[in-house]
């Protein structure tokens, strides 16, 4: 099954503006399109190494990480976005799609 990166976005998104209050996704909705397409595309690129036999779980799970983190890191730059509403939106974003890409990748990358 090959990872949709459009389709997992969109999920995303929606999830994560559910997170947050009108006003702070309004603030972070444009970083969030930016952070959360890079973590679709990482996540697209895991599938299709893995697959491949050129990456392994452990690899993975820290190449994801590492786009958690940068996500993280861009929407604690906006002014009156805190940690918590970061996390929220971050965490909401990936419950959505956790199921679809475990199923995609073989394991559990998204936990």
């Amino acid at each position: 099954m090959a990872i949709n990166v459009t389709a997992l976005l969109k999920s995303m998104l929606i999830a994560a503006e559910g997170s947050v209050n009108k006003k702070q996704w309004s603030q972070m909705k444009d970083y969030a399109a930016m952070e959360f397409k890079g973590i679709a595309e990482a996540i697209a690129f895991i599938e299709q190494k893995k697959l491949a036999g050129e990456m392994s779980e452990e690899e993975a799970q820290l190449h994801l990480s590492i786009q958690q983190h940068a996500a993280r890191t861009v929407l604690l730059t906006i002014k009156g976005v805190g940690l918590l509403q970061a996390e929220a939106a971050i965490n909401a974003a990936l419950a959505v799609i956790q199921k679809t890409v475990n199923t995609a990748v073989g394991f559990t990358l998204i936990a």
